[in-house]
């Protein structure tokens, strides 16, 4: 197994109104194959942890390290376009475009071509044909269900071809059915391909009992719940 991100003791706390100490001393290691789901009551930390894991939100102090790369202000943008990929529970999709072109979108930003008939634009068609959205790559996403948008935000964060996908309540607002079909995705995408990880915040028992480790955050710290053995 490959070390695809270290995490080494993470404080973070919020100063408004008053100062909150929202995590203290965290550390966490992610290999290559780890499907990790990090649990906790509501309030205590779970989305600021992932976010700081993701670059997406700076610690007040500690490290990451991503891909063996020390995450700084100078660097976290291309590591995040490098490495990693986030998936929301409010998909953040642009709904006035297609669900290809909202696929494409990591391409574009990383300054691929996206033409068709390009190597991105083949493989957002291969990527919503994985999600079982074929028919509907010419729809624009505001028409879709939030299923749908969900598989279309999956195929986007893959674009890119991550090594860690990060996911925040990525069924949060789904139905049982497609929750269900939510999680097989999600948890094939590090057990089907080489050195690729999933670290998903869930309060879905099911999704976090897929998942071959369990950490649970409670008063700013974070602890191994389960660990399944292969």
């Amino acid at each position: 197994m490959t070390l695809l991100l270290k995490a080494t003791n993470i404080n973070k706390s919020f100063y408004a109104p008053h100062e909150i100490s929202i995590l203290n001393n965290v550390n966490l290691e992610v290999y290559s194959g780890n499907t990790i789901a990090i649990t906790g009551k509501s309030g205590q930390g779970k989305s600021t942890l992932l976010q700081i894991l993701g670059t997406l939100e700076p610690p007040c102090s500690g490290a990451i390290e991503i891909a063996g790369k020390k995450v700084g202000p100078f660097t976290k943008n291309s590591i995040r376009n490098e490495s990693i990929a986030f998936i929301f529970q409010s998909f953040h999709l642009l709904e006035d475009y297609t669900a290809l072109e909202n696929v494409l979108m990591p391409a574009k930003i990383a300054r691929q071509s996206t033409r068709k008939g390009s190597f991105a634009h083949e493989k957002a068609l291969h990527l919503l044909e994985k999600v079982g959205l074929s028919q509907r790559a010419h729809h624009h996403t505001k028409f879709l269900s939030g299923g749908e948008k969900q598989r279309v935000a999956i195929a986007r964060a893959l674009c890119n071809d991550p090594n860690i996908l990060f996911a925040d309540e990525p069924s949060g607002n789904l139905d049982k059915e497609t929750s269900e079909i939510i999680h097989s995705l999600l948890i094939d995408f590090a057990k089907n391909q080489p050195q690729k990880a999933l670290v998903v915040v869930t309060h879905n028992p099911e999704l976090a009992a897929m998942c071959e480790s369990e950490y649970e955050i409670f008063s700013g710290s974070i602890q191994l719940i389960t660990k399944k053995h292969a």
